[in-house]
């Protein structure tokens, strides 16, 4: 079974207006690979063990790399509304409101908890900067296929 994913993020104004746009392919990380695994293995028994719907931004720019088990720079994470788009795509779309996540943002991630610094990192992607004011909206779908 192999993963891969990919990131759309979009960046609104106060008055609901695009700002900027950015399209990423992300890294699955190890430990992401091991908890789509054990979930597999659980699933038979209830699927709401699931628990990898948390999506996280933060302002670090080094590398994504297999080993990361965290943000470079987490500054927000968010529950995530999760769809599956075919049998093989996993999709997972958050909002960041106003004065949620602001600064320079460079770098996303799926987690399985909503508390941050914890949990399991199944994806991370590093892409140019997005400037996220106080009164910015910012939407991040990532979608991960398994193929």
């Amino acid at each position: 079974m192999k993963l891969k994913g990919k990131w759309w993020v979009s960046l609104y104004g106060p008055d609901n207006e695009l700002k900027e746009k950015r399209v990423g392919d992300n890294l699955i990380t190890a430990d992401g690979v091991s908890f789509v695994a054990s979930f597999l293995g659980s699933a038979a028994a209830a699927a709401s063990t699931f628990t990898m719907r948390y999506i996280a931004i933060g302002t670090n720019s080094a590398a994504a790399q297999t080993t990361d088990q965290a943000l470079g720079n987490e500054v927000a994470r968010v529950s995530a509304i999760v769809s599956n788009v075919t049998g093989a795509i996993y999709r997972l779309t958050a909002t960041f409101p106003s004065s949620v996540g602001t600064g320079g943002i460079t770098e996303y991630g799926v987690f399985s908890t909503l508390t941050a610094s914890t949990g399991t990192i199944l994806s991370r992607d590093v892409e140019d900067v997005v400037n996220k004011g106080a009164n910015d909206t910012l939407t991040a779908i990532t979608e991960i296929t398994i193929s």
